[in-house]
């Protein structure tokens, strides 16, 4: 397994996807419960390529990435050899970014002192999708990217 099985959850989202999936295979609902109950092992086999295969999917999609802590945030733009970043980092220890509290503060002090704020670039050195992944493994969540664009313009201009 390249990636994570999805939960549970994810599973009853992707409900009619699996079903196309087995259906791929030859594989219709009296078979697959058959399977279930007497080659179990096999039938692990069929939920993991499955995850994959969605986060593939997912991962070769994904282009914003953010990342909150109690007094940094992380945000990500991927693009297909590299990941840009900008992190931004509260000078006040009491800020937490995870309150609605904290990120009026930051909104209120976003470009002054308060805030320090680094751009950086990285090159992928592994399969992109695996990094991203491991961005995600680590906290980060997609996003629509209109944090890290409002920023990114104001630090360009």
């Amino acid at each position: 397994m390249k990636y994570a099985r999805l939960t549970k959850e994810q599973f009853d989202e992707l409900h009619a996807e699996f079903a196309s999936f087995l259906a791929t295979q030859a594989i219709d609902k009296a078979e697959w419960d058959s399977i279930k109950i007497n080659k179990p092992e096999v039938a692990e086999q069929e939920l993991d390529v499955f995850s994959d295969l969605i986060w593939e999917g997912v991962l070769s999609r994904a282009e914003f990435l953010e990342h909150f802590s109690k007094n940094h945030i992380f945000l990500f733009q991927c693009f297909e050899t590299e990941v840009q970043s900008i992190v931004l980092k509260s000078l006040f220890p009491e800020t937490d970014f995870l309150t609605k509290e904290g990120l009026q503060w930051l909104s209120d002090n976003m470009f002054t002192e308060n805030i320090e704020m680094k751009v950086g670039k990285k090159v992928f050195t592994e399969d992109r999708n695996a990094s991203i992944f491991e961005l995600i493994q680590q906290g980060a969540f997609l996003s629509d990217g209109q944090l890290f664009t409002q920023i990114n313009t104001i630090i360009e201009s």
